[in-house]
């Protein structure tokens, strides 16, 4: 156990430090330290961004405590057990021996260790056991991630009944708080001006200040919309751009229809993303991708187009393989191209030479969103950027301008009487979050069908601001903006985008308009989504069934069903229907 080896830890370990640091502490560690040491505190969180170096300073504190004899033994509660071993592999680099392969069945770690890294599942299932170990000798318990303590009632219970002993406990954190309303153990919450309690960090070291401080990458969001078409249990049709302003169900619908593996969306924009981390890799050898999935037949299936772009099989972790750990190990020493992953990407994939993602996901709470991000900003050296494709959803291109809000965890919400909860669906996308999350294709398959998806580039968001116009999916307009080199600082960055929308609105006024008709297939697209809009009007006054309206409007004109229509069909069906509006029937 060495203080000076811990001094000297990367900061970013276990891979290279960022630009600048890796001789010494970081100065929000250092502070951080000297705040810890100054105050000692039995309870302590730290909330620092991903990637800023949590783990570094954590151990750092562990050796002092060791050191002065304040503490005896460590325990480190993570949420995954990859993570447990990542912790165990960092500890051992500082002299302090941990097992991460402790069991409850074990009761007592070998005396070899210096203490035990376990889940906080784990502790859930023998808290009694845990208590014991924390009661009889000093110890220090590390909470990593600490928002999962309210993941369920009975973790937070369990949590505080095995380590309400401990000679001091440090609570880390580098994602926003949850959205319920359960306190999280060992956190304090404090009364705000409005009368709302609220959580209290001790230090917060946030995204906004790392960037400025070249901690972490800078962030492009590469947003790609598009036309999509499904069909619902009434049997009928519906068509819509991903992106556009409309209801909750239709968006939930169009996001499904891109993500469905069949359709061109998916293709389109994994092709866009290879491409982009091809650009990346001309600067940044070994620089690596990640699709993160919804589920494990979606992450399958997006590994073989993958295989089909690049020629190369690439890595695929499941949340519930044995080998997940292992496999992501032998991706992050290596220099591979691309991973695949489903969920574990939350806490359990620590792979700094990832730059390029896709979020290929309906999972849409904050919480989630700012743990995958966190995926690709660990910086290593001056000048690296992130990428990341995301679909042209309005909730998650609110959370990607957002990446620099502090947010804290409140305990109570404002609520006027017979008011519903101004907080009520975000509750509710933080429940579904804490559940396994459902495939797609799954329950409710019977409710909703994908026909047909592509995609086009809608525009890049980078500190919170849009850049570019809509284009098809390469063109020579996308092709600017993925070619965008590998390294930069942020103002090189937002000076090269301001260009490429610069150049993009010229080329756009030189281009008279007779000499760029709409494609045959956007023409009857745009009018399919037409006929749908006025069914769906027709359906809320006549009180009919959406099919019913399409049956009557496809007897009286004649041919096939709306996805087999032509332009001429499609017209006379809308010519009809608006006849009907003015009692022409």
């Amino acid at each position: 156990m060495s203080t000076s080896a811990a001094s000297h830890l990367s900061p970013a370990f276990p891979e290279r430090a960022a630009w600048g640091t890796a001789s010494k502490l970081r100065a929000w560690q250092a502070e951080a330290l000297q705040t810890y040491l100054t105050e000692g505190p039995r309870d302590f969180l730290a909330v620092a961004t991903p990637g800023a170096g949590k783990t570094t300073y954590a151990l750092r504190v562990a050796t002092e405590l060791l050191g002065a004899g304040i503490v005896r033994q460590i325990t480190i509660v993570a949420p995954t057990e990859h993570l447990k071993t990542q912790w165990a592999d960092a500890a051992a680099r500082v002299g302090i021996n941990i097992d991460p392969k402790f069991t409850n069945a074990q009761e007592v770690h070998a005396a070899d260790y210096d203490g035990i890294a376990v889940t906080y599942a784990g502790v859930a299932s023998r808290p009694l056991l845990h208590r014991s170990r924390t009661e009889t000798v000093p110890t220090l318990v590390i909470l990593d991630e600490i928002h999962h303590g309210g993941d369920a009632k009975s973790w937070g219970d369990a949590l505080r009944e095995a380590f309400e002993p401990a000679t001091r406990r440090l609570s880390l954190t580098g994602t926003p708080f949850r959205s319920d309303t359960s306190p999280i153990p060992f956190v304090t919450y404090a009364e705000d001006e409005h009368g709302i309690r609220r959580s209290a960090s001790d230090y917060t070291y946030g995204y906004a200040e790392a960037l400025r401080d070249g901690v972490v990458r800078p962030v492009l969001f590469m947003a790609y919309g598009g036309n999509m078409r499904w069909r619902t249990s009434a049997g009928d049709e519906i068509a819509a751009r991903l992106g556009e302003p409309m209801t909750k169900d239709a968006t939930a619908q169009a996001w499904r229809t891109a993500l469905d593996p069949k359709g061109e969306w998916i293709p389109s924009v994994l092709r866009a993303a290879d491409k982009r981390l091809s650009e990346v890799r001309r600067h940044v050898a070994d620089a690596g991708g990640l699709v993160i999935a919804s589920n494990q037949t979606a992450a399958r299936s997006y590994a073989r187009t993958l295989e089909v772009i690049t020629g190369v099989k690439p890595t695929v972790v499941l949340s519930d393989d044995a080998g997940a750990s292992s496999r992501i190990e032998e991706f992050a020493e290596s220099d591979d191209r691309w991973m695949v992953a489903v969920r574990m990407v939350s806490e359990g994939v620590d792979v700094p030479r990832l730059a390029v993602g896709v979020y290929a996901t309906s999972t849409s709470t904050p919480l989630f969103f700012a743990q995958a991000v966190g995926r690709f900003v660990r910086a290593r050296r001056r000048g690296e950027t992130a990428s990341v494709f995301l679909p042209s959803v309005p909730l998650i291109l609110e959370h990607a301008s957002r990446m620099e809000d502090q947010r804290d965890h409140a305990l109570d919400r404002p609520k006027k009487p017979g008011e519903e909860s101004i907080w009520a669906e975000e509750e509710g996308l933080i429940a579904e979050a804490n559940r396994e999350e459902k495939a797609l294709g799954g329950d409710d398959q019977l409710s909703f069908e994908a026909l047909e998806s592509e995609a086009e580039f809608d525009h890049v968001l980078f500190d919170a601001q849009q850049y570019g116009m809509g284009a098809e999916a390469g063109s020579d307009d996308e092709q600017d903006y993925l070619g965008l080199p590998g390294l930069l600082e942020p103002e090189q960055v937002s000076e090269l985008l301001r260009q490429r929308q610069s150049k993009q609105v010229k080329a756009g006024r030189k281009r008279p308009v007779d000499d760029a008709p709409m494609a045959a297939h956007r023409a009857l697209a745009a009018q399919r989504k037409e006929l749908n809009s006025l069914v769906a009007a027709f359906a809320r006054k006549s009180g009919q069934a959406h099919a019913t309206i399409h049956n009557d409007l496809r007897t009286q004109c004649g041919g096939p069903t709306l996805d087999r229509a032509s332009t001429d069909q499609v017209s006379a069906r809308i010519e009809l229907i608006r006849k009907w509006f003015v009692g022409r029937r």
